[in-house]
């Protein structure tokens, strides 16, 4: 099967075929840099990580571009409330923004362009749509005219009576405008803010057209993919390709991808409802792989519910993973086996129909639960005979090959399986210190032959929650 990707501009999946065959030219709008960042944006930057971790490993050559938005109205009150330079709380955010998507095992993009360093070509991008009749010129501030564009809302599927209306309920001093509607390619700098040169004056670009020109400098007047939240479907995206098509005359994405919000507790995440979680909120309670696994269990176009027990289940898998793997680690440093091949291309070409329904990360990980069970079956057979190590060396490798791809399962085994531990440890309200005192009077127990005693032991601690194992490597525990 051929991949497939839904496409908002077609309203359907499309069969994939990249402009220029082998090759993916990618843009997915960034973060604009005044603040931390929430699930929101965590939904949406490991699912295009995904996608083009995906495109990689299916043999394309992947450009992938991020902007960062460093300048912009709230930028600029952020910065005048704090009372610190603009360029001081953009360096911080996208510091912050690193930082975070670090933590998530989001991959950095090709490219991370920043608005502040392609002013002269955001300028040269707006001079060509007024030279070619789509903009027009009051006072120093440059619009779009939307009327000018025989498709303007096709992206989006809005109806412009509709969206005209609304507009006329706005009260704005917009008398300028040529249409309710226009937007803003270029904005008069006011008194105090930050302002460049310009051909109409002072100023600084509109919010729309800077992706249109970093995008068209990295990857083309014409490229692959273009990502981002549905909530920038419109006005940002819509205005987007009109700005594209209005510079150059061409429809310039092939597939346009929009992933779905983020819900707390069946409502949208929102600061007024004070369900609004940070990254950093959810990483102070849960190791950041449990996070990236949660956002994975749903299909990206769709809407995730966010709820306590969704990212415990969802830590409980990563240990397990990780348990698992560690467990065959152990064992195939014991003997010598290499994955069968039919086996391991057969379970590729699974993961492969999953990833190739558009990106169907809820099915792919589905298989993977599944390769980890089966390994752990396979582990629990008595000896070291060939049948058994070839079994585990390809479970194995299949798992940590579509690990790869999923960002799941390649970070150290021990140090994230005593992470994981120590978030449900502080959960729960236990001290480590006493499971330990626990643990050793039961092996003292044990060793004087005080069944009872190591039995009443090991009963106190499945009341708070502890799991004793027992192995040849000595006895391990664990909150479950």
């Amino acid at each position: 099967m051929a991949l497939r990707v839904y496409n908002t501009a077609t309203r359907h999946k499309d069969d994939f075929e990249p402009l220029e065959p082998g090759k993916v030219r990618m843009y997915v709008c960034g973060v604009t840099v005044y603040d931390v960042c929430h699930i929101g944006h965590a939904r949406a930057y490991v699912a295009f990580d995904v996608i083009q971790r995906y495109l990689r490993w299916s043999g394309y050559d992947v450009t992938y571009v991020r902007n960062f938005t460093d300048v912009d109205d709230k930028i600029i009150a952020r910065a005048n409330e704090k009372g610190i330079p603009v360029t001081e709380l953009t360096d911080r955010f996208i510091a912050e923004f690193h930082e975070d998507m670090d933590a998530l095992g989001v991959q950095r993009a090709d490219i991370e362009p920043r608005v502040t360093d392609h002013i002269p070509d955001i300028v040269e991008t707006v001079k060509r749509i007024v030279e070619n009749g789509h903009g027009y010129v009051e006072g120093g501030d440059v619009y779009y005219d939307i009327t000018s564009y025989p498709a303007y809302l096709a992206l989006s599927g809005r109806k412009l009576d509709d969206m005209v209306a609304g507009a006329s309920e706005r009260v704005e001093a917009e008398t300028v405008k040529h249409h309710p509607m226009d937007f803003a390619l270029w904005k008069a700098s006011k008194p105090g803010e930050p302002a460049w040169d310009s051909p109409w004056g002072p100023g600084r670009p509109g919010w729309h057209i800077e992706c249109s020109t970093m995008s068209s400098k990295y990857l083309g007047d014409v490229f692959d993919i273009h990502g981002g939240g549905q909530d920038l479907i419109f006005p940002h995206h819509e205005n987007e390709r009109a700005q594209s098509w209005a510079a150059s005359g061409k429809e310039f994405v092939r597939y346009w991808c929009h992933n779905g919000f983020v819900n707390v507790s069946g409502e949208k995440m929102a600061k007024s409802l004070k369900n609004f979680f940070t990254i950093k909120d959810v990483l102070k309670q849960f190791h950041p792989e449990s996070l990236r696994y949660f956002l994975l269990t749903t299909h990206y176009r769709s809407p995730i519910n966010f709820t306590q027990s969704g990212i415990e289940e969802a830590e409980n898998r990563v240990e397990y993973l990780y348990e698992t793997a560690c467990a065959a680690r152990t064992f195939l440093g014991k003997v010598n086996a290499q994955p069968a091949p039919d086996e391991l291309e057969s379970i590729r070409a699974r993961f492969r129909k999953a990833m190739d329904d558009d990106f169907n990360t809820a099915a792919a990980l589905g298989g993977l639960a599944d390769d980890a069970r089966s390994l752990n079956e396979a582990l629990a057979l008595k000896g070291k005979g060939p049948e058994k190590s070839a079994r585990v060396a390809t479970l194995n490798a299949a798992i940590l090959e579509q690990g790869k791809v999923l960002g799941l399962c390649q970070r150290d085994m021990d140090e994230t399986r005593a992470t994981c531990q120590a978030f449900k440890v502080r959960r729960k309200g236990l001290d480590s210190k006493v499971i330990d005192g626990l643990v050793i009077q039961r092996n003292e127990a044990r060793a004087a032959r005080d069944f009872a005693a190591a039995d009443a032991v090991r009963d106190r601690l499945m009341k708070m929650g502890v799991q004793v194992m027992d192995t040849p490597e000595g006895t391990r525990w664990k909150v479950i």
